[in-house]
């Protein structure tokens, strides 16, 4: 298949709102695809291509200088093969390698797949081209029931793999996928409320837990063999020892656990989730103790659970890992709910999730049995430049630089702005419009990609915190950062600052 095959497919897809448009594209798509070439299209269409981490950034992408080719020649295999090659580049060197890897498969490719090339390797697709479409994709293409096509995903925890047994298997294969200890699962997902009351109003009698801000583990044993997965399924057993051991010392011989894990301070609160990650992305740092904290529980010694309600799981849990299951309560009460609720947060902890006590655990899916409750922070913020978009958003500016104020001049001039962050979401059709017509108004310079403007445009940004990141020259980026409106009525003397921002870090 044709490299050119998909960008014009998730151009389709992204031009579209329509949830069955953009079925129809991926599985029109899909259904032309050799089986071999599936888990390489999946992968790329999730922008998580199949090779995983491949050691390339967006700072060394923007670097290099590229004579695109005229002709569209490349095939999926021929990017799969170049994947390969920069997942295995490593040791003295490596950086020349890879930069030698990318501008050979750059000088193959023309603008436009390069483009959606680049924005695969980062995970910045956007297309709306998110995993529960191309569970239906997968359905449609197949003429398979879209329900177990989910099950058959979340038991394997690898769409690309389900794709082609769907595609090539015998009509019972796919009901022959189970839970497997030792292969890790899709995690099921919370979706999300304003309060801990307005969550129980949803899911009725519930387990309210912590809401930690950590990393989400999922832990399988089989007798002395242990696993350390992700939520994105990707294996960190060799980086955290000390769950590794915990998980041997319980009662049991098999086991999956689902949990969260985070590192703490010399007082027992939460350090700040940066530090957390960085025992999973490096070999280093391993004076940072990780201590799991687990909720759930999907199998236990020869027994799935799955489809178990969460009170069965629960006291299976309480009884294998009772010292190292999470804080919560069971409870329909909301008064008690939002008690919980406010311990947590003073403890240091993001909020809560309120889980329905009956549910069973449809993992990879985000419905109403999990809600997550966390207070969500709001800044005034200025705009220092805007992306130009791609797919449905092409033509408009789209993805905002944000700055916050620094008025002592700590990271440049006095009363100047240091950048803490990029967002495209909240954005809506009547906001992309303004913005597009608005911002080259208040230009400053621009390049191919980006619109620079004078910072004298205040926007509100709401976040879930702030993390510390190198990236930025404040040391710190936003997190799940989304736009709420903009301020007119606000100047940018008026905007928050970069010292307000990095009071939010804990530790």
């Amino acid at each position: 298949m044709k490299l050119a095959e998909l960008v014009t497919t998730t151009d389709r897809v992204g031009a579209t709102s329509s949830r069955l448009a953009k079925i129809d594209a991926l599985a029109e798509l899909l259904a032309r695809a050799d089986p071999s070439e599936l888990p390489i299209v999946m992968g790329l269409l999730l922008a998580s291509p199949r090779q995983g981490r491949l050691g390339v950034g967006w700072r060394g992408l923007s670097a290099i200088e590229i004579a695109h080719a005229d002709e569209s020649t490349l095939t999926v295999g021929d990017v799969d093969d170049s994947l390969d090659a920069l997942a295995s580049t490593s040791g003295s060197g490596s950086a020349a390698g890879r930069t030698g890897i990318l501008v050979d498969l750059g000088s193959r490719a023309t603008a436009a797949e390069w483009d959606f090339l680049v924005r695969a390797m980062l995970g910045e697709l956007r297309t709306g081209a998110l995993s529960g479409v191309l569970l239906d994709a997968i359905a449609r293409a197949s003429d398979r029931p879209a329900a177990v096509v989910r099950r058959a995903a979340m038991l394997s925890g690898d769409l690309g793999e389900t794709a082609r047994i769907a595609l090539t298997g015998a009509p019972d294969d796919l009901e022959a996928v189970g839970l497997q200890v030792g292969r890790p699962v899709l995690p099921m997902l919370a979706s999300t409320a304003a309060s801990a009351s307005e969550a129980l109003q949803v899911t009725g009698e519930a387990s309210v837990e912590y809401k930690l801000d950590g990393a989400r583990i999922q832990v399988h044993r089989h007798g002395d063999e242990v696993g350390v997965y992700t939520r994105s399924l990707a294996d960190i057993t060799h980086r955290v020892p000390e769950i590794v051991e915990i998980v041997r010392s319980l009662p049991v011989h098999d086991v999956i656990l689902d949990g969260e894990t985070l590192s703490l301070d010399e007082d027992g609160g939460p350090r700040p989730f940066q530090e957390t990650m960085s025992r999973f992305g490096a070999e280093v740092s391993r004076e940072l103790v990780l201590r799991p904290w687990f909720f759930d529980m999907l199998h236990v010694d020869g027994r799935d659970l799955l489809d178990e309600p969460l009170s069965t799981r629960l006291a299976e849990l309480e009884r294998v890992a009772g010292q190292w299951r999470m804080p919560g309560i069971v409870t329909a009460d909301a008064d008690a709910a939002e008690q919980l609720s406010h311990d947590a947060l003073a403890a240091g902890h993001e909020g809560v999730v309120v889980k329905a006590i009956d549910a069973p655990y449809a993992a990879g899916r985000r419905g109403k049995s999990w809600v997550k409750v966390k207070p969500v922070l709001t800044f005034d913020l200025v705009v220092l430049g805007a992306e130009w978009g791609s797919g449905r958003r092409r033509g408009w500016l789209s993805n905002l630089h944000l700055g916050a104020r620094d008025p002592d001049g700590e990271f440049g001039d006095p009363g100047g702005f240091v950048m803490v962050g990029k967002t495209f979401k909240g954005l809506t059709d009547e906001l992309l419009r303004w913005q597009t017509a608005e911002f080259p108004e208040h230009e400053s310079h621009r390049t191919a990609s980006t619109v620079f403007v004078r910072p004298d445009i205040v926007v509100e940004i709401a976040i879930d915190g702030v993390q510390r990141s190198p990236r930025y020259p404040g040391g710190i980026a936003l997190r799940f950062a989304r736009v709420k409106g903009y301020r007119p009525d606000k100047t940018a003397a008026e905007a928050d600052t970069i010292q307000t921002l990095q009071s939010l870090l804990r530790g």
